[in-house]
């Protein structure tokens, strides 16, 4: 049991937990699904684990209410769910993934949070490359994953590729991940992550500076629409915040707000205004890729039952009705509906908008809060703004731009993320610096 509170086993137990949400797809189709549901068992025992050995600091209002009352929701569904074995399928997952992100954001301090994620980040980069370098360079062949039976690998469709050798054509790489729209996003979290610990001092600056050129690089080769647009919404949060950083007086905040309010509503006419030609900047076509017509088949369905929905199920289930002939695109059945909210929506009903609104919401005025306060580590003192405060509401814009396009957050990496954010920004672990014992020294000489 001591190894549970040893920090080079915390660290490195979170490190593969958040690979393995981040990139869970690498497992899949490299040790086949049994090799990763190993796995993910191992880490769930190991989560739960931990949380027995570090049950004392679990207190009653550790957890955000909204994701309490989430997670009770979808559970309770299966009392009326269409699909009560899928269902039960789905809560069962989402519980353990919310094992996992609670244990990692109970038992780490702000900076080693940002340290195991950035090795996770470096990995999945590092390895994508490297993938699709050999695939380019010795098997000169797309590679489809090992659980592909022999009778799909006659003519598969080009979505069930794990690689398409596209590398040394300039076309949109995939990694290890096998979707270049994960990969993108994946690719965005790192700029972020990696930008906070340069701010932070917490790398140096050369490798710090290499592995964001790393990440930017790995950006472009998946040239994904979305994710570009991600990146927009984060630079824009990002100036918000800085912008409101160096409001000295609560007149100068009043009027950073007010440019806020006029640059948002500035935006969102432009977006309007030159939709078309935005879409064609993106290369989209006007119906999104053909994410309108899966909309309109989800929002048709979800009207059925609009109040508590159909059930919760997380991924949809391809061998359980009405999603196994609900969206066939290129030849392959849909899994989600390419629209969190779409989701929610569908499987948990208007009830279950609420609850998620609640917690998204309420993470985001923390998030918010957090980044845009002074962090006061001694009494008297004007206090410092926090450089891993900047981390939440970066990331938690990530996460909601992709939410518009992806039902990621819901799953797997989105899903541990976004919990990690609603827990840490409740306790205050990332807007919180970290005093050394000089600090506490001297604190203490000018409280005396």
């Amino acid at each position: 049991m001591r190894l549970l509170e040893r920090r080079a086993f915390l660290m490195g137990f979170a490190t593969l937990a958040l690979f393995t949400v981040l990139a869970g797809d690498a497992w899949r189709n490299s040790i086949s699904w049994y090799g990763f549901g190993a796995l993910v068992a191992i880490l769930a025992a190991l989560s739960v684990a931990v949380l027995v050995r570090h049950r004392a600091s679990i207190r009653p209002g550790s957890l955000p209410w909204p994701l309490v009352a989430f997670l009770a929701l979808a559970t309770v569904s299966i009392a009326w769910s269409f699909y009560p074995g899928a269902s039960a399928i789905g809560v069962f997952a989402q519980v353990i993934t919310t094992l996992a992100a609670v244990a990692i954001a109970l038992v780490l301090t702000g900076d080693e949070l940002l340290r195991a994620l950035g090795w996770a980040l470096r990995a999945i980069l590092v390895l994508s490359l490297v993938f699709e370098l050999a695939v380019s360079l010795v098997v000169r062949a797309p590679v489809l994953p090992v659980w592909v039976t022999a009778a799909d690998r006659v003519d598969p469709p080009l979505m069930l590729y794990w690689s398409r050798n596209l590398l040394l054509e300039g076309d949109r790489i995939q990694g290890v991940v096998g979707n270049s729209g994960l990969l993108g996003m994946i690719a965005l979290i790192a700029l972020i992550v990696f930008g906070v610990q340069l701010a932070a001092g917490t790398v140096r600056r050369l490798p710090g500076i290499l592995w964001l050129v790393t990440a930017a690089a790995v950006l472009a080769l998946t040239r994904s629409a979305t994710i570009t647009v991600a990146l927009v919404a984060v630079l824009i949060v990002l100036g918000m915040v800085l912008a409101l950083r160096r409001a000295e007086s609560p007149r100068a905040r009043l009027a950073v707000y007010g440019g806020i309010v006029v640059a948002l509503a500035a935006v969102a006419g432009s977006v309007l205004a030159f939709r078309s030609v935005l879409l064609d900047l993106l290369g989209k076509s006007d119906d999104l890729t053909g994410r309108l017509d899966i909309w309109d088949a989800v929002i048709g369905l979800a009207t059925q039952r609009p109040v508590f929905g159909w059930g919760w199920v997380s991924f949809w289930a391809p061998w359980a009705p009405p999603f196994d002939d609900l969206v066939t695109r290129n030849g392959v059945i849909q899994l989600h509906a390419h629209n969190a909210w779409l989701d929610v929506w569908l499987q948990l009903g208007v009830v279950g908008l609420l609850v998620f609104g609640s917690l998204v919401v309420t993470t985001a005025i923390r998030s918010w809060l957090l980044a845009t306060d002074r962090v006061v580590t001694h009494q008297g003192d004007r206090g410092t703004f926090s450089s891993l405060s900047l981390l939440p509401p970066l990331l938690l814009t990530a996460l909601l731009v992709q939410s518009l396009a992806e039902s990621r957050i819901l799953v797997e990496g989105g899903w541990v993320l976004l919990v990690i954010l609603a827990v840490t920004t409740k306790l205050g672990v990332l807007g919180r610096l970290r005093r050394t014992p000089a600090d506490s020294r001297t604190g203490a000489a000018r409280a005396a």
